[in-house]
């Protein structure tokens, strides 16, 4: 499922100022899914509240679409399938911003960072970096979007690898180097994102993720931090 119920609200014991934006980000095969449910497990054992959610969600009539593009069972303009993508971001921003005001912390199993840099991978050069986040201005900002970093060498080693239409190491490479960019470039992927060594154990992975939220988590919780953001516009230069 594109959403998770297995974690039941509970009343906090203390007052909640909201819930965070966590996202994971990373390579295909470098752990995502696993890593943000070991996240979730273990907030919602020290108390949180927590939903996972994972994009492209393949249970919406949009996603069913993009299913069929990513299984190679259909074809798409590159313009038109990153659109459809960015759209079936949009079906949830409602679903991510409501739950957040109620207190529950929602872990993103990618988000529109890899929308972006994976279609900007394809070296189409009429679908540009700049093109390709220009759709998801206004989306809900991630409080933290950790990257998990690991190479696409590594990557091609791990079971599944290959089954769907970007598992080649060469887009592979592509979108590390794109995502890796989006550290130095400056404004808000700079400030959110965090690089984790994707290449370590599960558990040594799950603690330096958890390291770096557990904080970010409770500022959120205690109003420490913003209120939730929205994506805005790259400046131009």
């Amino acid at each position: 499922m594109a959403i998770s119920e297995a974690y039941p609200y509970r009343e906090p014991s203390t007052p909640v100022s909201r819930g965070a934006f966590i996202v994971i980000e990373g390579l295909d095969k470098a752990g995502k899914t696993t890593q943000a449910q070991k996240l979730c497990d273990t907030l919602y054992a020290q108390g949180h509240n927590v939903k996972t959610l994972r994009f492209p969600d393949r249970t919406t009539p949009i996603g069913r679409m993009i299913n069929s593009y990513l299984e190679n069972t259909t074809e798409m303009d590159d313009h038109a399938i990153h659109l459809l993508f960015s759209a079936n971001r949009w079906e949830r921003a409602s679903y991510i911003k409501q739950q957040i005001s109620l207190g529950t912390t929602i872990i993103c199993d990618r988000y529109y960072y890899s929308g972006m840099v994976y279609s900007a991978s394809k070296n189409n050069p009429a679908l540009s970096l700049d093109w390709a986040r220009s759709p998801e201005v206004g989306l809900p900002r991630p409080d933290r979007v950790i990257f998990l970093d690991l190479s696409a060498a590594e990557a091609e080693k791990r079971g599944g690898y290959g089954e769907e239409k970007y598992e080649k190491r060469e887009m592979q490479e592509r979108v590390r180097e794109r995502f890796l960019g989006l550290t130095v470039r400056g404004g808000e992927e700079s400030t959110d994102m965090t690089v984790i060594d994707a290449g370590s154990s599960v558990e040594e992975v799950a603690e330096s993720i958890l390291s770096d939220v557990a904080k970010v988590v409770r500022d959120v919780e205690s109003g420490l931090r913003r209120e939730l953001g929205t994506v805005g516009a790259w400046s131009q230069s």
